[in-house]
């Protein structure tokens, strides 16, 4: 079966260099035969690594099922916050799941899907700290990673309250923990899904206030210009809700009822 599906890509791509059309990532993927997701892995339990340092959670998950429904070969490719338009734009990997703004300056860079998964912001604060809503943020030293919607967010605040100098951004979330846990930030920004396990994880840390800003719908990224494979890519989240796949990955990872993916008055 893989093998016809090889030969049929083939020939397709065969058939359009003739013509002049074009062939775009999804014939791409099954001519290789193999899917590269960036992933997330500091971003538990979206993403991350298990005891066996191996890629885990809900994102590396939806790896595997786009692949299986595709028939090819999955592989993780990991990236940091920073890297999930470079490694699109660059061609290092084919897709990415890793809870992904869609936003309208991104979207001028690479193409975003219909969403996959919905979070909102939270802090997590050192148990010292004092802070326990979000306006005890105020003038404390508050840290999140480079070039996500927490930070861009934040800053905005922080600009009005005229604090920007004690923010400080990191690589990734980890760092952003670990510097919650020793002390050198008061809280660090993240999403509801990883508070708990942060938390747990650091007996210095505990969960702290919701950040104000709005719902963060995220959405599976690729090339902007491979209509073809985006619109494989929203059929495929369609196919994720109405399996139930969507629900039963939610409750194995986050528990509980998956939010629902729909933005009201609003038809995709």
């Amino acid at each position: 079966m893989k093998l016809l599906k090889q030969l049929a890509a083939a020939s397709i791509v065969a058939a359009l260099s003739i013509t002049g059309a074009y062939a775009d990532k999804l014939d791409d993927v099954i001519g290789e035969g193999k899917l590269r997701c960036g992933v997330v892995l500091d971003f538990p339990p979206i993403g991350y690594r298990d005891a066996n340092n191996e890629p885990a959670g809900f994102d590396v998950e939806y790896c595997k099922d786009l692949a299986k429904a595709m028939d090819v070969e999955p592989e993780i490719v990991p990236v940091t916050w920073a890297e999930r338009l470079p490694v699109i734009v660059n061609n290092r990997a084919d897709v990415v799941f890793g809870g992904t703004s869609d936003t309208m300056e991104r979207a001028m860079t690479v193409g975003f899907t219909i969403p996959y998964a919905i979070y909102y912001h939270q802090a997590v604060v050192g148990k010292d700290s004092g802070i326990v809503t979000f306006e005890d943020m105020k003038g404390k030293r508050v840290a999140a990673a480079v070039g996500t919607v927490p930070e861009i967010e934040f800053l905005k605040y922080a600009a009005k309250w005229g604090t920007e100098k004690l923010y400080q951004g990191y690589q990734s979330e980890n760092e952003v923990f670990l510097a919650v846990a020793q002390g050198k930030v008061d809280a660090g920004i993240t999403t509801n899904t990883a508070v708990k396990p942060v938390a747990e994880q650091y007996d210095s840390i505990i969960v702290g206030p919701r950040m104000p800003w709005t719902t963060d719908y995220t959405s599976v990224v690729g090339p902007r210009k491979d209509f073809g494979w985006l619109n494989y890519l929203n059929l495929f989240v369609t196919h994720q809700v109405r399996s139930g796949r969507y629900q039963e990955l939610w409750d194995k990872f986050v528990g509980g009822e998956a939010p629902d993916l729909r933005i009201p008055g609003v038809l995709y």
